[in-house]
């Protein structure tokens, strides 16, 4: 009678272990197909708003229009995606990457690159006071070190985000997802190492310790 026990025992803890693993991978996948629902809703919406921003930088070609509104408009959307982008990277950090976030992140680094476009556009046109600051980065699997310089170019950045406001654009790119129209920008502006800064596209910045360092440039343009 003991060893029957004993067994029913047994084979009670191996059915409680077995339905909360699988309890633990539903949960996960769950999880997961959320986290990357919620990006993708993101990037539909922004893309959205984009390709308004664009037709608005287009009609700039036919002349006689409002300069104010477009570069107000370019302003807000950068700002949303720069908001954007903070949020993507703490979903990113919450758990390992996977191809789906891999490529949200890829179709958000296109939506950046087309805002950059459109900001160098313009400039061009409307001479407005705001001043590009394009931040390029590794994204898959940076080193240690790596990771360490990333944080603290990304820091700094915050810093003089906060304290130039509308005064800067700032767009985040990863610039190692194979991205062939981001890589010819790269070769236009010679980005070669990363983590690299491109100011005004004219001035990078490849080692950086405090927001001093780009203040001080920002504020000789």
């Amino acid at each position: 009678m003991k060893m029957i026990s004993q067994k029913h025992v047994f084979w009670e803890a191996l059915i409680i272990t077995i339905c909360v693993f699988g309890i633990g991978i539903l949960l996960g996948v769950w999880v997961e197909n959320a986290r990357t629902d919620k990006i993708a809703e993101m990037y539909v919406s922004s893309e959205l708003e984009m390709l308004d921003v664009r037709l608005q930088t287009s009609i700039l070609d036919m002349g006689d229009i409002n300069c104010d509104n477009v570069v107000k408009e370019n302003l807000e959307f950068a700002d949303r995606i720069y908001f954007e982008a903070i949020t993507l990277s703490k979903y990113e950090n919450s758990n390992e990457l996977t191809d789906d976030i891999v490529l949200q992140h890829k179709k958000y680094d296109l939506l950046r690159t087309q805002l950059w476009l459109n900001s160098i556009k313009i400039k061009e046109r409307c001479n407005p006071d705001y001043v590009n600051i394009v931040y390029f980065y590794e994204y898959i699997d940076p080193s240690l070190d790596k990771k360490s310089r990333q944080g603290v170019f990304s820091k700094v950045l915050e810093d003089v985000k906060d304290v130039k406001n509308e005064e800067v654009i700032l767009i985040p790119i990863a610039a190692d997802l194979n991205i062939v129209s981001l890589e010819l920008l790269k070769s236009r502006y010679g980005i070669d190492e990363l983590p690299t800064i491109l100011i005004d596209e004219n001035v990078k910045i490849t080692n950086l310790n405090s927001p001093d360092e780009i203040l001080s440039i920002l504020d000789n343009l």
